[in-house]
């Protein structure tokens, strides 16, 4: 039922204007008030009311162009394995220390 052809005053499932869920019974969209005489629009099957480039979006080239070309290294740095191992080694040292 969803790719049926409105009749003469029978609105279509989905409005083919702006995309939205039209009610059965309903003499026009209630999201953007396209009728019958405002036109469905019935040449269009599919909602494309969204002007977008027909182009393919790079993801890459996005992110390149909006946080520059150096991606920030992943991870825990160096240093923080370094400290993180010291202290668990001064740790067990004081443990040792201790229990004598």
């Amino acid at each position: 039922m969803a790719g049926k052809k409105p009749t003469k005053l029978e609105a279509p499932d989905v409005c083919p204007v702006c995309g939205e869920d039209v009610p059965r019974g309903s003499l026009a969209c209630p999201e953007c008030g396209a009728d019958h005489n405002s036109g469905w629009r019935e040449d269009s099957d599919v909602y494309d009311a969204v002007d977008l480039p027909d182009q393919d979006f790079n993801y890459d080239e996005f992110i390149r162009a909006e946080f520059g070309s150096v991606p920030k290294p992943a991870g825990i740095k160096t240093f923080w394995w370094i400290a993180a191992i010291l202290l668990i080694i001064v740790f067990i040292v004081i443990y040792f220390y201790a229990a004598h």
